[in-house]
C-alpha cells in the first residue's frame, strides 16, 4: 500500500493535469441566443441551469463581467434557512431549502450542504415575542421551527454566554434544524458545470455595457466582447442591479450597501451550528476547515465597493466576543466585503419589467445566498413562460405601486 501510494503521488506530481477535463467550456460568444442571463453568480447560473433542465431552453449564454464565483456568491457567509415571517417569503425560501436538500445529487456536484441548524437569538422581551411569533408563523406554513428556552439553549451551545450580566442577555432562541451552511464557491462551480453540460454557454470577462431596445422590446446587449442579440434577457447582478436597470431607462427602489464579513484562524471543532443575533448585529458559524465565519451588519452609506468601514468590524467583533467570551483570544485571518442591494421591504424583486423581454432578479439584501436554487428555479419559469410562478408573483415590481409590500425586516437578518 505504501509503495502504491508513493508511485501514485509521483505519477500525479509530474502529470501537470493535462488529462483533466475542464469543469465547463470557455466558448466565444455567439452573435445571438434565445436567452441571455446577465450575471454569473449563483442565481444567474441556477437560472440558466433550470432554463435548460426544466424548460428545455439551452440556447442560453451567461455573461459574467469577471470570473465565476468572483462576486457576491463567493463573498458571503453561506447561511441557508427558510424561517421567514410572512407567507410569501416563507414559501419562496422553503422551496429553495427543499432544492438545497437534494442539490448535490441533482447537479452531481458536492456543494457541502450541512444541515447543522440555525439559531436566532432573542435578547429582549420584545425579541422573545417577535421570535415566538415567527416560530408559530413558520409552523403554520409547514416550515420547521421551534422555540428554545435559555436553559436548554445553554445545553445545546455550551460556549454561549447566557449570563444575565451581559450587555444584551440571551433570553432564548428560535431553531430551524433543517437550516445550515453550504460551500459558496462549490455552489457556483456546480451550477456552472451542470448548466454547461446542458449546452449553456458560460462567458467570463464579458461585461454588459448597454441594453439594446427597439421600441418597447429588448433585442440584445452591448458588451466588452461585442454586441449579442436576444429577445429575452434576465438580469441577475446582485449589488449592481440599479446600474443595469438604468441601461434600460428603468429606476428601481433599491439601495446598495457594503456588507462585511471575516474569518478567523482555523480552530478545532467547537461550534457545530449557526448562531445569529439581530440585536448585537452578528452571526457566526465554523467552517469545515475550522475557521470561524463571522458576519456583520451593513455599512450605512450606499456604495458599490467590496470593502467597508473598520468601525463596523470593531463593533461586530465586540458583539461576537460578548456572546462567546472564549473567542477573545482568536486571531482573525482575513476580512472582505460584498455588495447588497436592498428593497424598502427587505424582500427581492423577481419580475417582468415594462420592457418586453426584460426580466430582473435583484434586491435580495442579505438573503441572496440561501435563496440560490429557489431563486433560479422561479426566475427560469418567469423567463421561459413570460409570467411569474405563483411563488414569485408577490415579488413583482408592481407591489411598489399597489403598496402590497412584504415587510421582512425582522426575519431578513442582522443587516436591514
Amino acid at each position: 500500500m505504501k509503495k502504491y501510494s508513493l508511485f501514485s503521488l509521483a505519477r500525479n506530481a509530474f502529470s501537470h493535469h493535462q488529462n483533466w477535463q475542464p469543469a465547463w467550456r470557455n466558448p466565444e460568444p455567439k452573435p445571438a441566443y434565445d436567452v441571455l442571463i446577465v450575471g454569473g453568480g449563483g442565481h444567474g447560473l441556477a437560472t440558466a441551469y433550470y432554463l435548460a433542465k426544466e424548460h428545455g431552453i439551452s440556447n442560453v449564454a451567461v455573461l459574467e463581467k469577471g470570473w465565476i464565483g468572483g462576486g457576491n456568491t463567493g463573498r458571503n457567509t453561506t447561511i441557508v434557512r427558510s424561517n421567514y415571517l410572512w407567507d410569501e417569503a416563507a414559501q419562496l425560501y422553503e422551496k429553495s431549502l427543499q432544492l438545497w436538500e437534494g442539490l448535490s445529487q441533482d447537479i452531481n456536484y458536492n456543494v457541502m450542504f450541512s444541515q447543522r441548524g440555525v439559531f436566532n437569538l432573542a435578547h429582549t422581551l420584545q425579541d422573545v415575542r417577535d421570535v415566538q411569533r415567527r416560530v408559530h408563523a413558520n409552523l403554520l406554513n409547514g416550515v420547521d421551527s421551534e422555540w428554545v428556552p435559555v436553559d436548554r439553549l445553554k445545553q445545546m451551545i455550551p460556549i454561549l454566554n447566557v449570563s444575565s450580566d451581559a450587555r444584551y442577555p440571551v433570553l432564548g432562541a428560535s431553531l430551524q434544524r433543517r437550516g445550515g451552511v453550504a460551500r459558496h464557491d462549490a455552489v457556483a462551480w456546480g451550477f456552472a458545470r451542470a448548466a454547461d453540460a446542458r449546452g449553456v454557454d458560460i462567458i467570463q470577462n464579458c461585461e454588459v455595457t448597454g441594453i439594446r431596445r427597439e421600441g418597447g422590446q429588448v433585442v440584445g446587449v452591448d458588451t466588452t466582447r461585442g454586441a449579442i442579440s436576444a429577445r429575452k434577457i434576465g438580469v441577475v447582478t446582485a449589488g449592481n442591479s440599479s446600474v443595469l436597470a438604468a441601461m434600460a431607462d428603468l429606476r428601481f427602489p433599491i439601495d446598495s450597501h457594503p456588507l462585511q464579513a471575516l474569518v478567523s484562524e482555523p480552530l478545532k471543532p467547537i461550534l457545530d451550528t449557526v448562531v445569529m443575533s439581530n440585536a448585537v448585529h452578528g452571526y457566526v458559524s465554523q467552517s469545515d476547515k475550522g475557521e470561524l465565519v463571522i458576519g456583520a451588519g451593513i455599512d450605512a452609506y450606499t456604495g458599490y465597493g467590496q470593502r467597508g468601514s473598520p468601525h463596523i468590524i470593531e463593533g461586530n467583533l465586540a458583539a461576537i466576543k460578548e456572546l462567546f467570551p472564549m473567542f477573545s483570544r482568536v486571531r482573525m485571518l482575513r476580512q472582505w466585503g460584498g455588495i447588497v442591494d436592498t428593497c424598502p421591504d427587505a424582500c427581492p424583486i423577481i419580475s417582468k419589467t415594462p420592457v418586453s423581454g426584460l426580466y430582473f432578479n435583484c434586491g435580495w439584501g442579505t438573503g441572496g445566498f440561501k435563496a440560490t436554487p429557489g431563486s433560479g428555479w422561479v426566475f427560469a419559469h418567469t423567463i421561459a413562460r413570460d409570467q411569474p410562478h405563483s411563488l414569485n408573483a408577490p415579488f413583482s415590481l408592481e407591489r411598489f405601486v399597489t403598496g402590497h409590500l412584504i415587510d421582512e425586516h425582522g426575519a431578513a437578518g442582522v443587516a436591514h
